[in-house]
């Protein structure tokens, strides 16, 4: 119990870190603001400053959501230091490798599949993401009736990294 408790001061320390509320009052009229990064916006940090945010609140956000996605305060924070990061040294290969990792994570697919396929070489775990990314937009293509791009999602996510995703996505295909 102590843990749990623990764990979610720490969880709503850092929530009430990345939003800053203030109420202003007067007789008629009340007005709330809302400021996700009130101190330190990615665009005014080093690259290796945004890097360690993004880790910073994805730990985070791995405390205070029970699944992760973009829209949730803590990852869209970490997903955008992320991306400052990796944009401000483009050839950082760790930048852009963390990045494509919270665009996985956080279930925003098309994007994690771009950045995985921009990496070039991968690890054979980064393989095991990417192939994932690449299994749920040939999924949505094939909701949609694109069997084409279904086709094309299913090929590039097999040369990643085969899984039974994959196959029955292929097998539908056929």
């Amino acid at each position: 119990m102590k843990k749990i408790l623990m764990l979610t001061a720490f969880a709503l320390t850092g929530l009430a870190a990345a939003q800053d509320t203030t109420t202003t009052t007067t007789e008629t009229t009340t007005t709330t603001t809302t400021v996700a990064e009130p101190v330190n916006a990615p665009a005014m940090m080093s690259a290796s400053e945004n890097f360690a945010k993004a880790q910073e609140y994805a730990v985070q956000a791995d405390v205070a959501y029970p699944v992760p996605f973009y829209d949730r305060t803590l990852w869209k924070a970490a997903v955008d230091h992320a991306y400052y990061a990796a944009s401000m040294e483009a050839a950082n290969r760790d930048y852009n490798a963390y990045l494509a990792q919270l665009y996985t994570k956080t279930q925003w697919w098309i994007n994690a599949y771009n950045a995985w396929t921009r990496l070039g070489d991968l690890t054979d775990q980064e393989k095991q993401w990417a192939s994932l990314s690449a299994a749920k937009l040939a999924f949505l293509a094939l909701q949609r009736g694109d069997q084409t791009m279904a086709r094309m999602y299913v090929e590039k996510g097999m040369a990643w990294a085969d899984s039974a995703s994959l196959q029955a996505i292929m097998k539908r295909l056929q």
